[in-house]
């Protein structure tokens, strides 16, 4: 089955059906003991994964048919992208297939199209994304990393900050200052950038899970091809607006906080006996609010989906879910770090990177896999646009009315 917006009718219930069974019939068992466990997924786990999809006819499935997709409506993609996660498959990388590969079909040439998207879509071509800055985050606008053009070149110099899973990149989608006069969101421009590219280090940043997700990148008179320009000149800041309302689209990411929900409640299930009356009934009592929280959260989320179904789009859907998506996670990654008792002040990054004792019924090993969602789910604050930045979008565009 291959659902798409051309189908007469799409029977969401026969689709998530097909997800399921294939996520059980497809997916390494390795590969889901590690997301189950929090342990830290390699560069292969995900490719493994992504190219089953593709081969299925599922990866890109939201793209349009004439550039390799299958037309799915946000429903569509939305189902597909649950069920998988519910299910304990890798989250979809999306800096190829749901930024760039959106981003070079609409404003991209056909030179740039006929040599990326199938790279992407065949997951043959990783891709990391240059955008942040150590001075210009969530106010992204002030990036300052230089492009000068050369004749046929550009010439980069620069640095990005946070640039997640670039050591294992071979392109970055990269925004760059092409003019420094007039309105500093005019001089911005959209490059394609070879990782192998002389003049380009990484330095590796470990976060407070202890463990290598993002780096530093520094570019010293990098030179990148012209013809690696998607668009215009000066209209980047135009691409990085609808990249990132693509990237924050499904970021409530309701998926993984459904699979979660249960692996707390096996964990307050397990626990319970050690516990005395009082202390389990605040225990349920908090247990109920957060389960409150998500089912308020997916029935959001659904609202939105069919709002942006029918055509409607206020501007703010996707950072609200950003927001409250974010909120729900981090209570309840803390209340399950909570729910471990003393041992949810065990952690050992080395473990969550290499997965050894994964097998493992020791408490302290289990209640390790809690801490590491309540510490990597810190960043989620931040990264797709801090929600301080989010709530004021949100706040203009309600006084706009």
């Amino acid at each position: 089955m291959l659902a798409s917006s051309n189908d007469a009718e799409f029977d969401e219930k026969a689709f998530r059906a097909e997800v399921r069974e294939f996520v059980h019939q497809h997916l390494d068992s390795g590969t889901r003991a590690k997301v189950e466990n929090g342990i830290y997924l390699q560069k292969h786990d995900y490719v493994d994964w992504q190219k089953a999809l593709r081969r299925k006819g599922w990866f890109g499935g939201a793209w349009p048919r004439a550039a390799g997709g299958h037309d799915w409506t946000v429903q569509q993609e939305h189902a597909f992208l649950q069920e998988c996660a519910i299910h304990a498959a890798p989250m979809i990388i999306p800096y190829g297939v749901n930024m760039l590969g959106p981003v070079l079909y609409t404003f991209g040439n056909d030179e740039q199209k006929k040599k990326y998207l199938p790279g992407i879509l065949e997951s043959d071509t990783w891709w990391c994304q240059g955008y942040s800055e150590p001075n210009a985050g969530s106010d992204l606008a002030a990036l300052k990393t230089t492009a000068v053009r050369d004749g046929d070149h550009y010439v980069v110099n620069g640095t990005k900050m946070w640039t997640t899973e670039a050591h294992w990149a071979d392109m970055m989608h990269c925004l760059v200052r092409t003019n420094a006069t007039g309105r500093k969101q005019e001089g911005i421009s959209f490059l394609l950038i070879d990782m192998k590219t002389p003049g380009i280090s990484i330095e590796p940043i470990i976060t407070i899970d202890g463990v290598h997700h993002t780096n530093q990148t520094f570019f010293d008179n990098v030179r990148v091809p012209v013809e690696n320009l998607v668009g215009q000149e000066g209209n980047g800041w135009k691409i990085a607006k609808f990249l990132l309302s693509r990237e924050r689209s499904f970021i409530a990411d309701t998926g993984n906080k459904i699979r979660m929900m249960g692996q707390i409640k096996a964990t307050v299930a397990k626990r319970a006996p050690l516990l005395d009356a009082l202390q389990r009934t605040l225990q349920a009592e908090r247990l109920a609010k957060i389960e409150v929280d998500l089912a308020t959260l997916l029935a959001l989320e659904n609202h939105y989906i069919d709002e942006w179904m029918s055509g409607h789009d206020d501007g703010i859907g996707a950072s609200v879910l950003k927001v409250r998506g974010t909120e729900v996670l981090q209570s309840m990654t803390e209340f399950w770090r909570d729910a471990q008792g003393p041992y949810g002040a065990c952690y050992d990054a080395a473990l969550r990177a290499s997965g050894d004792g994964l097998s493992s019924d020791l408490p302290w090993v289990q209640a390790s896999a809690a801490t590491y969602h309540y510490l990597y789910g810190r960043c989620w604050s931040i990264f797709g646009g801090a929600n301080e930045i989010q709530r004021n979008l949100i706040a203009a565009a309600l006084l706009r009315g």
